[in-house]
Order: structure tokens, then C-alpha cells, then sequence
């Protein structure tokens, strides 16, 4: 059985991964306030995935870890408006049921699982040429 890392412990590793870059350059991630001991509070960023209507755009979410995290998923507001039948269209918020990642969400998976994860939901067949609002226009 393995030991289970502690929250603080998990999200420091998830920073320093997050401001190091040494993710995908497909998105990314940090705290919204460094001064948050917490750390609960992110902003992360996706670049829209090729070929689709979402190409050469950059959208921002928030990203916000509560107690609960990681053995609970965090909750993912886009700043940045999206036409995406996982997302609120008055609130930007993603519904975590929609999203496979957070559905049947895993203590092992991270924030930058979720980044990709919206950024693949992206590019499906049925999601890749949806209308999108105005590039720049926020929620």
C-alpha cells in the first residue's frame, strides 16, 4: 500500500511543476496569488487544440482546490468564454459530470490532467467547430 501524500505536499509538487514549464507547452498553470499558503487559488491557461475552431486562441480558467483536494477534484471556471457543452454559458463554470476526468475524477490525476483533458474535449468531432464567441470576450 502506498502512502498518501498530503494535500500541501501534492500542490507544492503541482507548482513547481507549473512554474518550472515542464509540462505540455499546451497549457499552463500557477497560483492566482503567491502570497496563498493554501494554495488554493490557480490560474491555468490552454492553447487551443489545431484544426479546430479554437486554434491560435489562449483561454483562461481558474482553477480552485479546496480542503477536499486531490482526493476530491477541483473546481474549473473559464474566464476566457468558450461554446463547450461541458460549460456554463452564463457562468463559465465546467460541469464536472461532462468532463470524464473530473467525473471519475483520481487522486492521481492533477490540475494539468484537467487542462488537457478540456483541451482533447476540444477537439472532438462533435465539439472542434461549435460556434465560438468573440476571441477576447470573457464570461
Amino acid at each position: 500500500m502506498t502512502a498518501k501524500v498530503p494535500r500541501n505536499f501534492r500542490l507544492l509538487e503541482e507548482l513547481e511543476k507549473g512554474e518550472k514549464g515542464l509540462g505540455p507547452e499546451a497549457c499552463s498553470y500557477g497560483l492566482a496569488d503567491g502570497d496563498d499558503l493554501m494554495m488554493t487559488n490557480w490560474n491555468g491557461t490552454i492553447l487551443g487544440p489545431p484544426h479546430s475552431v479554437h486554434e491560435n486562441r489562449i483561454y483562461s480558467v481558474n482553477i480552485h482546490c479546496g480542503d477536499q483536494y486531490p482526493d476530491m477534484p477541483p473546481t474549473i471556471q473559464f474566464v476566457s468564454r468558450v461554446n463547450l457543452p461541458c460549460v456554463d454559458q452564463k457562468t463559465g463554470k465546467v460541469d464536472p459530470s461532462k468532463l470524464p476526468c473530473l467525473a471519475q475524477w483520481k487522486r492521481e490525476n492533477t490540475m494539468e490532467t484537467v487542462l488537457l483533458e478540456i483541451r482533447r474535449y476540444m477537439a472532438l468531432p462533435q465539439h472542434k467547430k461549435l460556434p465560438q464567441p468573440e476571441e477576447g470576450s470573457n464570461f
